[in-house]
């Protein structure tokens, strides 16, 4: 597969919500990179993270883009992310099924046809007034 059939593979498993596929997509020592947060290492890891989210929200990826550099090591996507906020996630704001719109844009390094690494960036404080206002 090339790099934007790898990511179009896992974003198609995101909006299922299928996280067993979207974890047959990367390597075992794969590198979570959130927009905010520690660094994940491992399968393991992203697996407990997606967990979580898929606790306290609902989000499908609307309209991506990808872009990958010529040896296909190196891949990029940027979407509009739609969700719903679920269940209170830690210190964040009380949940109560607000609906939000966020730009994301994210990178990711490719090994294998599998995805070694995920960098997730997004703007925080948007979220946080959207959630906040809704």
């Amino acid at each position: 597969m090339s790099a934007e059939q790898i990511l179009a593979a896992y974003y198609g498993a995101f909006n299922r919500g299928d996280s067993a596929a979207m974890l047959e997509l990367l390597t075992d020592d794969v590198v979570h990179e959130p927009s905010q947060g520690a660094v994940r290492h491992g399968k393991a890891a992203f697996a407990e993270f997606l967990d979580h989210m898929n606790r306290c929200y609902k989000e499908r990826v609307i309209d991506p883009v990808f872009l990958s550099d010529a040896e296909g090591g190196r891949a990029a996507a940027e979407f509009q992310l739609e969700g719903v906020y679920l269940q209170t996630d830690g210190d964040l704001p009380p949940a109560r099924d607000q609906r939000y719109a966020l730009r994301v844009g994210a990178f990711f390094e490719l090994r294998g046809g599998r995805i070694a690494r995920v960098s997730n960036h997004y703007n925080l404080a948007d979220w946080l007034a959207q959630v906040s206002a809704g």
